[in-house]
């Protein structure tokens, strides 16, 4: 179990935490258990919503779209909704409120702030409608029915090793110095990125392989709230300043391309050499600097496959049927362990990019 409380104490045992890692792995993958909520059926052209947090990347925008028209294809009425762009929860309490008084029978959920909606979700149980975490686990409540996402442990691992693998092959012994950045603490996923990462790397740090340059390993310290772009490229503007006047910086552990790019953009602002940062989300700007030499990788979470999943646990809760799962272990939310649909995630750099992005019409063509 790794995520939110029972995530959190492994955390704090790292020795505990690296012994398990493959381990739970194995158990995530040869999981098929299909607990979750009440599977009873209702009419195909019910309403179905779907809240989703702010749109600070383009795969959160991408994801509405297909939401829209996947669920409307499938007979259903859809409700897709946004939160505002502010950093207070409040806008998606009220949208999620909203459905249930519409009378939705399926609420999907990409929480904006995951630990404050668990009054909203129990409204929506005490209706009778299924609630679906999407991407972002929903702590703290027994509400939530089932989890959907990429495997977002092995997500942290991929960057991790990305990291390493790219300070390798511009210098292949270390030392090697390095910084760490990490979400935003209000999201869930957050943590589980950041464990992930430190899965690969903190056995290094420990043996003196690699160098935190500003000594800042707490998640706390790393942080960036909102996953905002000017909070990463200020906090990488302090540390090149209070750190790296002349000390070489290696690496950036950077949780997704939104903030590898800020991290880049302050970098190359300050006259030094762009050092291997990795990412997430496979954003077009992303996709583009891992082209041209710059950022080192990001990793490719395909959101028409994780909506399209998603489209297909609905209809299976519409026929009455239990929807797919293949993990019943792994996301403890702090109340219960919830029934999770987990895809898996593909680390992508220059080398791989083509590959990578073979069949995806928007990206292809970045990799000529």
């Amino acid at each position: 179990m790794r995520t939110s409380i029972t995530r959190g104490i492994a955390a704090a045992g790292a020795v505990v935490l690296l012994t398990l890692g493959t381990a739970c792995s194995n158990e995530r993958e040869g999981s098929t258990g299909t607990d979750g909520g009440d599977a009873k059926g209702f009419a195909k052209d019910s309403l179905v919503g779907v809240a989703l947090p702010a749109k600070t990347s383009e795969n959160w925008v991408l994801a509405g779209d297909l939401f829209t028209n996947g669920l409307k294809e499938a007979g259903f009425k859809a409700d897709v909704q946004y939160a505002g762009a502010s950093t207070t929860v409040a806008d998606q309490q009220a949208q999620i409120s909203s459905m249930v008084t519409k009378g939705a029978k399926v609420i999907v959920i990409g929480a904006t702030d995951a630990s404050q909606l668990s009054t909203q979700v129990a409204q929506a149980k005490q209706a009778g409608a299924t609630v679906i975490a999407y991407d972002r686990l929903i702590t703290n409540t027994p509400d939530v029915d089932y989890y959907i996402a990429f495997d977002n442990f092995k997500v942290g691992q991929l960057q991790g090793q990305a990291l390493l693998d790219g300070m390798k092959a511009k210098k292949a012994k270390g030392p090697w110095t390095i910084e760490l950045f990490s979400g935003s603490p209000d999201d869930n996923n957050s943590k589980v990125f950041f464990d992930g990462a430190m899965d690969v790397l903190k056995p290094l740090i420990d043996k003196g392989d690699i160098v935190v340059g500003s000594g800042q390993k707490n998640i706390k310290q790393t942080a960036i709230q909102g996953w905002k772009a000017e909070n990463a490229q200020q906090r990488m503007d302090s540390l090149l300043t209070s750190t790296y006047s002349k000390k070489k910086l290696d690496g950036v552990l950077s949780p997704n391309d939104t903030l590898a790019r800020a991290i880049i953009t302050s970098v190359k602002g300050a006259g030094k050499p762009v050092p291997v940062v990795t990412g997430q989300d496979s954003e077009v700007e992303s996709v583009k600097s891992i082209m041209a030499g710059e950022q080192y990788s990001t990793i490719n979470k395909d959101t028409r496959k994780l909506v399209a999943e998603t489209v297909n646990m609905v209809k299976s809760l519409q026929k009455g049927d239990k929807p797919e799962i293949n993990d019943t272990k792994s996301y403890d939310n702090g109340v219960k362990v919830v029934p999770a649909y987990l895809l898996p995630p593909v680390i992508v750099t220059k080398e791989t990019a083509a590959e990578a992005y073979a069949n995806d019409p928007k990206l292809a063509p970045l990799t000529k």
